[in-house]
């Protein structure tokens, strides 16, 4: 009996060790809705608001962020850093490459922050993306869906090595590094070279968008759980996290998906939380921030901490089995609509778009948006696979002292 009742606990205790050391985080855009660039005070507001949402399946403390620059200005840190500091909200970071053939600035901004704030940033800076879907936009689809100016795998690699070298001598030095894209981009064997540069794979999917097939809100399961599978098969082994996923509550139906609050709802309740506590995870989003985008995904109004539906996940759920997927099959991207006020830029139209539905191209060199980011307290940014492995060992630990204790 006493051995059993100890396994119980120990068991108990791996459940809790993988529940923390998961991500649940929110994209965060650099704009308001109004396209006017937030204040500290706004980010702040945004970010408690994420950790104290009524009803939450676990602790939302993670943003995303597509910038280091301040919305509307060369080179200025984002305000979004202090605001992280006064929540102790973690951050993933993010690197706008887009339209660009340096990140110059994107890396002066985010050194002259490290320079001010010192460990109380960097301890919450667990990744960065350099680069978001700028492959997709650089592709035959994203130029056939007019999604904007992108950038080449090329010249992501060449920013990818900038960035490591430009962070080299800092508290950064061994952040982990990835690049945000779709699974179209990233099961294109051209972009090859980008994964075999990045520490972790991240992708964004939007089963809402799917218009080209059957994406009711009873196939967004398989949809993303096809998309998320065909990128583990390019990842070489390599962490993929879903960077960006939701689904609208308003605005225009897309081939068979409702933008309805219901089925809002039933997205985050099949899908999301067939996420939460098994993958690395950044719901789009909390708050609307493009109103050039018709289609709305907020889960709140004005930031108020009582969501727009039960977010409760009361049964446990898995997504359904992934299918074969191919460019020519399913897809999974993001927005069809035009946007102007984020980090990253879309304007899908053929049923393989992806990204986010509030991006749009950066001003005086600074694109917007929000991020994904891990919940480990320290400044290198561990990938989550490996703080999981160092949890699990330590829970592991505990069971066999206590299984000898017992016996």
């Amino acid at each position: 009996m006493r051995f059993s009742t100890a396994f119980a606990v120990a068991a108990a205790a791996i459940g809790s060790a993988l529940a923390q050391d998961t991500v649940m985080g929110f994209n965060c855009g650099a704009s308001d809705d109004k396209g006017g660039a937030k204040s500290q005070a706004d980010f702040e507001k945004e970010f408690r608001t994420a950790q104290n949402l009524e009803g939450a399946p676990g602790n939302f403390t993670t943003i995303r962020l597509y910038s280091n620059i301040q919305w509307q200005t060369t080179d200025t840190p984002i305000a979004a850093f202090p605001a992280a500091i006064a929540t102790n909200s973690k951050l993933f970071l993010g690197i706008w490459a887009s339209g660009t053939t340096d990140i110059d600035n994107e890396l002066k901004a985010l050194n002259s922050a490290v320079e001010q704030y010192g460990t109380k940033l960097t301890d919450l800076i667990v990744g960065l993306s350099v680069g978001s879907e700028d492959l997709y936009r650089d592709s035959a689809d994203g130029v056939k869906a007019k999604a904007g100016v992108g950038n080449t795998a090329e010249m992501i690699v060449k920013f990818i090595k900038a960035t490591r070298q430009g962070l080299a001598d800092t508290p950064l030095k061994d952040v982990k590094i990835t690049h945000v894209d779709t699974w179209t981009a990233w099961v294109n064997s051209s972009n090859k070279a980008v994964i075999d540069e990045i520490d972790f794979v991240s992708v964004n999917a939007f089963p809402f968008y799917e218009e080209e097939h059957d994406n009711k809100i009873e196939n967004a399961g398989k949809l993303l759980s096809s998309a998320i599978s065909a990128v583990e098969g390019v990842s070489g082994g390599k962490d993929v996290w879903v960077t960006e996923t939701g689904w609208a509550y308003s605005g225009p139906y897309f081939g068979a998906a409702k933008s309805t609050v219901d089925d809002a709802e039933t997205y985050w309740k099949d899908v999301g939380c067939s996420l939460f506590g098994k993958r690395n995870v950044f719901w789009y989003t909390l708050r609307d921030a493009n109103p050039a985008n018709k289609v709305k995904f907020a889960i709140t109004d004005n930031l108020s901490t009582k969501p727009r539906f039960d977010l409760s996940c009361p049964v446990k759920k898995d997504l359904p089995t992934a299918e074969p997927i191919t460019n020519g099959n399913i897809t999974s991207g993001a927005s069809n609509s035009s946007s102007s006020n984020s980090s990253s830029s879309s304007n899908g139209g053929n049923g393989i778009s992806t990204g986010s539905p509030s991006a749009g191209s950066p001003t005086n060199g600074a694109a917007q948006s929000s991020g994904p980011s891990l919940p480990e307290s320290t400044g290198a940014g561990s990938v989550t696979s490996i703080s999981m492995v160092n949890s699990m060992a330590m829970v592991l630990s505990v069971i066999f002292a206590v299984a000898t204790w017992a016996l």
